[in-house]
């Protein structure tokens, strides 16, 4: 006995009219009529043998059965998705769309470098960038809503996999004047006595950059915790934001040497130091769910990335 299946186009619009709540928004959104979307719906609730919208003047809302369906309906089309990506991987990896996310603390540093390097290497290859926190990245790639992500490692999630592409070092940075600024030996444990400024909670740069100073945290005695090393009435939300309050005199910080050699200090008067010896501050990695239909390609991006770093 033959039955009757969904369509693939009937579950996006589902989806679509699910995220806008309108038979109206979620047509032009569709690139389709409204009459067109709303009979693809109908046909997807005759084919169900149930109702999945609740229409009504105000717009659209799903029932029960509806929101259940929804959520299938994502799944089969991540699964469809996969299937054509691992389909085109198999004749040719890194080709056609690859979602990446980035984190704000390495996004418009490295990718700068790294873009022009991939594009050649990989002539057919679209990404679409995404920049984010690391924990939303991460729930994206669970969610299949990207396929790989660059990160600041060692970072631990489950069905998570990762790969090393590159050690980035910390610096110290300070206004011209502070008594660390011309410091030629200079030691993590020099700043037991120096509150930071740095990012907002969130960042894992700034949990990084707190590791850094817990040889400081040391020399303040038994009792002090690593927070003790931030100063708790200012935290930017960016990097760029950071160095600007350097340059006010409200501060010193660390800050990644890919940041640094990516411009983030040019022009502004700083004094910026290496320890010594060097504190390799952060991991740069790549990410991606275990078991994905690009997981090979995302290791592969990982390796072009990594040389073209080295470049």
């Amino acid at each position: 006995m033959s039955t009757n299946l969904p369509t693939l186009r009937q579950l996006q619009f589902l989806i679509v009219l699910a995220e806008h709540g309108n038979f109206s928004r979620a047509a032009e959104a569709a690139h389709v009529t409204q009459p067109t979307l709303s009979a693809g719906i109908k046909e997807l609730e005759g084919c169900l043998g149930t109702t999945l919208v609740e229409r009504g003047a105000r717009g659209a809302s799903l029932t029960p059965a509806g929101e259940a369906a929804v959520s299938r309906a994502r799944t089969i089309l991540t699964e469809a998705e996969d299937l054509v990506h691992a389909a085109r991987a198999a004749g040719e990896p890194l080709t056609g769309q690859f979602r990446l996310g980035v984190i704000p603390t390495i996004a418009p540093f490295l990718l700068p470098r790294v873009l022009p390097a991939l594009g050649k290497a990989f002539s057919g290859l679209e990404l679409f960038l995404r920049e984010d926190l690391t924990h939303r990245l991460i729930e994206a790639l669970k969610e299949r809503r990207l396929d790989a992500a660059l990160i600041a490692l060692p970072y631990e999630a489950a069905g998570i996999e990762t790969r090393s592409i590159a050690m980035d070092e910390f610096l110290f940075a300070a206004p011209q004047g502070h008594k660390l600024a011309n410091e030629a030996h200079l030691k993590p444990a020099m700043l037991a006595d120096e509150p930071l400024l740095l990012l907002e909670d969130g960042h894992c740069l700034r949990d990084h950059a707190l590791s850094v100073c817990s040889a400081s945290q040391s020399a303040s005695g038994p009792g002090a915790s690593r927070a003790d090393a931030a100063r708790s009435d200012f935290a930017a939300t960016s990097l760029h934001t950071l160095v600007q309050m350097v340059r006010s005199g409200l501060g010193a910080t660390v800050l990644p040497r890919l940041a640094v050699d990516g411009g983030l200090v040019d022009g502004l008067g700083l004094s910026v130091r290496p320890f010594d010896p060097p504190v390799a501050g952060r991991e740069i990695g790549m990410a991606w769910r275990r078991g994905s239909a690009r997981a090979d390609e995302a290791a592969r991006l990982a390796d072009a990335v990594r040389d073209a770093l080295k470049g």
